[in-house]
């Protein structure tokens, strides 16, 4: 297994807190996945093509027919250039006639958070999406500061980030051995007070979770 970048509560480096992260969702027919998968590594890893390929997963649980790809880029303006390169691709991702509909959505790290290291963390992936309240951002990241670098060292985390268009948004990624460790952990979690963070549980009006695997070529394993 890869270890995990540690957190402390602390800012990381302006450099590291400028990157920025693409969540895509691919749709496709239940029936069309290794086709609509097939071109996503050779499309994101292309000679034209900007950022990092940081992981990409099938969802097992939750809405069916998906593949979630989280690209990293390095600053707003690398991201700008590639998601135009999408936009402008008649087969965007590689994914062809398979391709259903695609959401390509983009967002920033806490400012405490590492950027993600790729790996074998799991092969459970859990990703969460919390809608939170108008406002409810400051108060979200500053329960996370708090609680956190606590959780992340018996629970590791792959990101926390939040949504740089749309209604206020964070998207988390968990990894986990198998779904009996990600319900006994959140269970032992809760039992000793260490989560949820203090504060941010009432900025959240709506939350949404994915159980996903990952893909052969995803890096994050």
């Amino acid at each position: 297994m890869t270890q995990p970048v540690p957190i402390s509560g602390e800012d990381v480096g302006q450099e590291q807190q400028n990157m920025r992260y693409e969540l895509t969702t691919l749709a496709f027919r239940l029936l069309d996945y290794e086709p609509a998968a097939a071109g996503i590594e050779p499309w994101v890893n292309g000679p034209d093509a900007r950022g990092r390929l940081l992981g990409c997963w099938q969802t097992e649980n939750g809405p069916l027919g998906r593949i979630v790809v989280l690209r990293g880029f390095t600053d707003d303006a690398e991201l700008a250039r590639e998601r135009m390169r999408a936009r402008a691709d008649d087969r965007p991702f590689g994914a062809g006639d398979h391709l259903t509909d695609l959401t390509m959505q983009s967002f920033a790290p806490f400012p405490f958070v590492p950027p993600v290291r790729t790996g074998s963390f799991g092969p459970v992936y859990e990703i969460r999406d919390y809608h939170l309240r108008p406002g409810g951002l400051p108060a979200t990241i500053a329960g996370w500061r708090k609680a956190l670098p606590g959780r992340h060292l018996v629970d590791p985390l792959t990101v926390v980030m939040y949504a740089l268009d749309g209604p206020d948004r964070v998207i988390q990624i968990w990894p986990f051995n198998s779904l009996d460790e990600r319900v006994a952990l959140r269970r032992d979690l809760y039992a000793t007070g260490q989560w949820p963070p203090p504060g941010a549980p009432e900025q959240i009006l709506e939350a949404a979770s994915l159980i996903a695997w990952p893909t052969p070529f995803s890096p994050l394993t």
